[in-house]
Protein backbone atom coordinates (compact mmCIF):
# COMPACT_ATOMS: atom_id res chain seq x y z
CA UNK A 1 0.00 0.00 0.00
CA UNK A 2 1.29 3.76 -1.00
CA UNK A 3 0.74 6.58 1.35
CA UNK A 4 -1.89 8.23 -1.07
CA UNK A 5 -4.11 5.14 -0.43
CA UNK A 6 -3.52 5.09 3.18
CA UNK A 7 -4.72 8.64 3.37
CA UNK A 8 -7.66 7.54 1.57
CA UNK A 9 -8.40 4.96 3.36
CA UNK A 10 -8.27 7.09 6.76
CA UNK A 11 -10.19 9.76 4.94
CA UNK A 12 -12.79 7.11 4.27
CA UNK A 13 -12.91 6.21 7.91
CA UNK A 14 -13.23 9.00 9.10
CA UNK A 15 -9.61 8.40 10.69
CA UNK A 16 -7.02 10.99 11.51
CA UNK A 17 -3.75 8.88 10.25
CA UNK A 18 -1.25 7.66 12.24
CA UNK A 19 2.65 8.10 11.22
CA UNK A 20 3.33 4.68 12.93
CA UNK A 21 1.06 2.77 10.84
CA UNK A 22 1.73 5.12 7.66
CA UNK A 23 3.66 2.86 4.87
CA UNK A 24 6.62 4.70 3.73
CA UNK A 25 7.68 6.65 1.43
CA UNK A 26 9.74 4.98 -1.38
CA UNK A 27 12.08 8.20 -1.37
CA UNK A 28 12.80 7.61 2.36
CA UNK A 29 15.01 4.53 1.52
CA UNK A 30 18.50 4.29 0.79
CA UNK A 31 19.63 4.71 -3.13
CA UNK A 32 20.62 1.33 -3.07
CA UNK A 33 17.12 -0.17 -2.01
CA UNK A 34 14.99 2.17 -4.65
CA UNK A 35 17.02 0.73 -6.79
CA UNK A 36 16.39 -2.95 -5.77
CA UNK A 37 13.00 -2.11 -5.53
CA UNK A 38 13.14 -0.66 -9.25
CA UNK A 39 14.85 -3.73 -10.89
CA UNK A 40 12.88 -5.98 -9.01
CA UNK A 41 9.58 -5.01 -10.47
CA UNK A 42 11.50 -5.51 -13.52
CA UNK A 43 12.45 -9.45 -13.17
CA UNK A 44 10.09 -11.77 -14.40
CA UNK A 45 7.50 -13.40 -11.25
CA UNK A 46 7.73 -16.76 -11.27
CA UNK A 47 4.88 -19.46 -10.06
CA UNK A 48 4.73 -22.85 -9.53
CA UNK A 49 2.17 -24.27 -12.44
CA UNK A 50 -0.07 -26.77 -10.86
CA UNK A 51 -0.40 -25.06 -6.99
CA UNK A 52 -0.29 -21.28 -8.70
CA UNK A 53 2.24 -20.92 -5.51
CA UNK A 54 4.47 -18.12 -5.97
CA UNK A 55 8.06 -19.38 -6.30
CA UNK A 56 9.47 -15.49 -6.00
CA UNK A 57 12.11 -13.86 -8.99
CA UNK A 58 13.63 -15.03 -12.14
CA UNK A 59 17.34 -13.54 -12.33
CA UNK A 60 18.24 -14.78 -15.82
CA UNK A 61 17.67 -10.87 -17.35
CA UNK A 62 19.62 -9.31 -13.79
CA UNK A 63 22.98 -8.53 -15.17
CA UNK A 64 21.35 -7.09 -18.33
CA UNK A 65 19.10 -4.96 -16.27
CA UNK A 66 22.26 -3.88 -13.67
CA UNK A 67 24.45 -3.28 -16.92
CA UNK A 68 21.25 -1.22 -18.80
CA UNK A 69 20.87 0.61 -15.54
CA UNK A 70 24.35 0.96 -15.19
CA UNK A 71 23.84 0.35 -11.60
CA UNK A 72 27.15 0.48 -9.39
CA UNK A 73 26.73 -1.51 -6.45
CA UNK A 74 25.42 -4.50 -7.51
CA UNK A 75 26.28 -6.86 -4.64
CA UNK A 76 24.24 -4.68 -2.00
CA UNK A 77 21.28 -4.38 -4.35
CA UNK A 78 21.01 -7.96 -5.18
CA UNK A 79 21.07 -8.31 -1.40
CA UNK A 80 17.91 -5.69 -1.32
CA UNK A 81 16.29 -7.32 -4.19
CA UNK A 82 16.64 -10.65 -2.19
CA UNK A 83 15.50 -9.57 1.05
CA UNK A 84 12.32 -7.90 -0.40
CA UNK A 85 11.97 -11.46 -2.67
CA UNK A 86 12.13 -12.97 0.34
CA UNK A 87 9.61 -10.44 2.34
CA UNK A 88 7.27 -11.54 -0.80
CA UNK A 89 7.40 -15.22 -1.10
CA UNK A 90 6.65 -15.32 3.00
CA UNK A 91 3.81 -12.81 2.36
CA UNK A 92 1.98 -14.90 -0.42
CA UNK A 93 2.69 -18.02 1.79
CA UNK A 94 0.95 -16.57 4.41
CA UNK A 95 -2.02 -14.90 2.27
CA UNK A 96 -2.37 -18.54 0.71
CA UNK A 97 -2.55 -20.30 3.63
CA UNK A 98 -4.84 -18.00 5.33
CA UNK A 99 -7.45 -18.47 2.40
CA UNK A 100 -6.89 -22.38 2.61
CA UNK A 101 -7.84 -22.29 6.08
CA UNK A 102 -10.92 -19.85 5.60
CA UNK A 103 -12.14 -22.29 2.31
CA UNK A 104 -11.67 -25.30 5.07
CA UNK A 105 -13.87 -23.78 7.84
CA UNK A 106 -16.44 -22.81 5.65
CA UNK A 107 -16.58 -26.38 3.70
CA UNK A 108 -16.98 -28.16 6.98
CA UNK A 109 -19.32 -25.53 8.42
CA UNK A 110 -21.22 -27.26 11.41
CA UNK A 111 -22.23 -30.32 9.15
CA UNK A 112 -25.50 -30.80 7.13
CA UNK A 113 -26.60 -27.85 5.22
CA UNK A 114 -30.18 -27.20 5.27
CA UNK A 115 -31.83 -25.15 2.13
CA UNK A 116 -35.26 -25.48 2.64
CA UNK A 117 -35.64 -21.99 3.95
CA UNK A 118 -33.96 -20.83 0.92
CA UNK A 119 -35.96 -18.56 -1.55
CA UNK A 120 -34.83 -19.29 -4.71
Amino acid sequence: MDIDKYLRICEELGEEPDPQKMPPDPSEFPEEVQVAFFISEMLEDNWEGMSGTYMGKLYHNLEYLFDLYEVENRKTVLFFIRMLEVTIVNYKAEESDRKRKAEERQSSGGGKKYTHNVKG
